[in-house]
């Protein structure tokens, strides 16, 4: 083992209750705080905009519970102090500037960060307000804290209150905060009062008939080998539903997605799903690998919550099983900076399993070290990212997660920023996933949204943001086509042994879709002074990430999918951006290696890159997309492709095609169709700029190093 991981791996040792991130010795409680001048200790010091703003729609319940236990993190102000400022940062990505690609040291980021004093200043104030201060973060950036309702309302001069909006019940406070001087004027942001959650952005083919994900199968029921069809899409056919023998009938005909569920071949089970050498050939990756680009000398940093018990074996697994480089001590390593989770959790455990195989298939000689945050608060991701970053682990850094923009307080959204800025100031991409919720409608796939929006921490401008895309192959692996991914389902025929056509058919709508929009918080970044209006676009790039076309993925029964201990390996097919962000991230770690040195923020350079480096994605359609009959007593009914497609917003071209679902009920799947997001040429709100293309891709990017490189 080097020395900087066993320095690393000591400072997030799990062994002590901060877990690395604790500087107890530096603090001076009581009477040994240093004020911070007399003029100072009058007053209070109100945070501002620490409130959600989607707090207007919620419908307010009352108090809660003052007896309550809150965890909190206090940001201190040093996040605004550092050398990391936007013009600074801007010089590093300026090609005219002396600056440019002279990324900064921890020393550098951490020369204006607080003081031991300083922090001691904010802990006597917490714990002056009977408030239990368990750790101080990474630089002194942050304190962690707990107490009651009741007492946080009297530390911060709020009121906490119980909300309930689309189903979801949650606390906030009610109005911004305010912190006693002299602590006040060094506090940025307070995590904890409102009650905000990052979402996981992997999802499952849903069983339209249960609503359910489809239900992953056991490693042990097939030979070892591959699992789902690669053949996502099958040639025309028409099919015919009766009532019994007689009316009401219909006939269906048009394109058909998915193996019959009846298949049980080896290699082709229904409906759909991608191993790792057909995703290498289809994006080019292959030709990388035999230029001796496959990410040597690179580590991929993953940052999830919860992660997964089993991780390291079930990647070793996958590993084995699909050809991979072994995954050992040696190049995989996790960190747990904020102390082991208390609880698990099997969704974050299939993301976390997500992530690090399929990063490990794009780049599959670069390390992994995953970063583990004890639950999915924001403030935990926050310092897990920033543990990340402060240690320099990689030069990219992959996040699968996200909340819509308005369901965060603005003061915290600035928090996300500066730290993502810091990476940037590194000579880290700090990359996101931009969502599977579409325009973030919040009768959409991601339970508890509140509001429409782009997802954050995706929004901010120092971050590179990752949309997604459905794939279709040729039986070579080489692309059929690819469109935007957003998929729509109608039920057109009920389960045998009825097997009768529902008359009308009935739409059930928007099913996922990549995320994106304009953030109503960021400005557009100088990057994107091309793109029309004002706010920060999402997204910048885009990958694979519909899950009916999706990639398969290796996990305990247990860890991932709540099956009965000791039920051993299963698979199961998955999408989501979450398959796009860690695709994308182990692309940039390969673009790192052809440079020769970090490389920086990838959006920065995204958008100077030529038409051969990006493929544009534009919209799809079919002269065999699905139309249909319907005849009753009444008469026969024609149904158009749009009829059986709904909704379709202002959507002209789109893909449509029938599906068997997972029982004999059959179906209409649409692909293309995003909520009120279009694909269209150039840039646009669902794949952003359009996917990397390869070789040519990475050749391009590398060519933006420092010129005496």
């Amino acid at each position: 083992m080097n020395d900087k991981k066993q320095e690393i791996l000591a400072a997030s040792s799990t062994r002590a209750p901060l877990a690395g991130v604790c500087q107890m010795a530096a603090l001076v409680i009581g009477v040994a705080v240093v004020l911070v001048g007399a003029a100072q200790a009058q007053g209070k010091h109100i945070i501002a905009n620490n409130t959600p703003p989607s707090l207007s729609q919620a419908q307010d319940l009352g108090p809660e519970d003052a007896a309550k236990s809150i965890g909190i993190t206090v940001w201190i102000r040093s996040l605004t102090r550092t050398a990391a400022s936007d013009k600074a940062v801007e010089e590093l990505y300026d090609p005219g500037s002396a600056n440019y690609h002279n990324w900064l040291t921890t020393r550098q980021l951490d020369g204006q960060a607080a003081t031991a004093d300083e922090a001691a200043t904010v802990q006597n104030f917490l714990t002056a307000h009977n408030l239990a201060v368990s750790a101080v973060g990474e630089g002194n950036h942050f304190l962690k804290a707990s107490g009651t309702v009741a007492d946080l309302q009297n530390a911060f001069n709020v009121k906490i209150h119980q909300f309930r909006k689309n189903g979801r019940v949650f606390y906030s406070n009610t109005a911004d905060p305010s912190v006693d001087e002299p602590a006040g004027s060094l506090v940025a942001a307070v995590g904890g009062l409102s009650e905000s959650r990052m979402h996981a952005y992997s999802v499952r083919p849903i069983d339209p008939d249960t609503g359910a994900p489809l239900p992953a199968v056991p490693l042990n029921s097939i030979p070892n080998g591959f699992f789902f069809s690669a053949q996502c899409l099958r040639p025309p056919e028409t099919v015919t539903f009766t009532t019994g023998g007689g009316l009401p009938t219909a006939t269906y005909s048009g394109n058909r997605y998915g193996a019959d569920i009846t298949n049980t071949a080896f290699g082709t089970l229904p409906p759909c799903g991608y191993q790792p050498s057909e995703v290498q050939t289809a994006y080019g990756l292959d030709k990388l690998y035999a230029a001796g680009l496959d990410g040597t000398g690179q580590t991929v940093v993953i940052v999830d919550a919860y992660g997964s018990p089993t991780i390291q074996a079930d990647a070793e697994a996958f590993s084995q099983l699909y050809g991979l480089p072994d995954l050992t001590s040696s190049n995989f390593t996790v960190y747990y900076p904020g102390g082991l989770p208390a609880t698990q959790d099997t969704g974050w455990a299939t993301e976390t399993t997500l992530d690090v195989e399929w990063s490990h298939a794009v780049a599959p000689n670069a390390s992994i070290a995953l970063v583990i945050a004890p639950t999915n608060n924001d403030s935990d991701l926050q310092a897990a990212l920033l543990f990340a970053i402060r240690h320099h682990l990689g030069n990219v850094i992959s996040n699968s997660y996200g909340e819509a923009e308005s369901d965060a307080p603005p003061a915290l959204l600035k928090t996300w920023n500066r730290i993502i800025r810091m990476g940037a100031a590194r000579g880290i991409s700090v990359n996101f996933s931009s969502g599977d919720d579409g325009d973030s409608n919040p009768s959409g796939v991601t339970a508890g949204l509140l509001l429409f929006g782009v997802s954050t921490p995706a929004d901010s401008p120092w971050a590179t943001a990752v949309g997604g895309t459905s794939l279709f192959l040729n039986p070579d692996d080489s692309i059929k086509f690819q469109t935007g991914w957003g998929n729509n389902l109608t039920r057109i025929a009920n389960a045998l042994p009825d097997g009768s056509p529902i008359v009308p058919p009935l739409e059930l709508g928007f099913d996922f879709g990549s995320g994106g929009g304009t953030s109503d918080f960021f400005n557009k970044p100088r990057y994107q002074d091309d793109l029309r209006g004002r706010g920060r676009k999402v997204p910048d790039i885009s990958y694979l990430a519909d899950p009916y076309t999706g990639a398969e993925i290796i996990c305990d029964g247990t860890s991932c999918f709540g099956a009965p201990p000791n039920s051993g390996l299963f698979f199961a097919a998955y999408g989501g951006t979450s398959l796009a962000s860690p695709t994308f991230s182990g692309l940039w770690a390969i673009a790192n290696q052809k440079a020769h040195e970090p490389l920086g923020q990838a959006a920065r350079l995204l958008y100077d890159l030529s038409e051969r480096a990006i493929t544009d994605i534009v919209p799809v359609g079919s002269h065999d997309n699905v139309r249909g009959t319907i005849t009753t007593s009444a008469g026969t009914t024609f149904l158009s492709v749009k009829d059986l497609a709904q909704p379709l917003e202002t959507r002209k071209k789109f893909y449509t095609a029938l599906y068997n679902g997972t029982s004999t009920r059959w179906y209409v799947i649409t692909f293309g169709t995003d909520t009120s997001l279009n694909v269209d040429e150039g840039w646009d709100n669902v794949t952003g700029l359009g996917t990397p293309n390869g070789k040519k891709f990475v050749d391009e990017v590398a060519r933006h190093r420092r010129k005496d490189h």
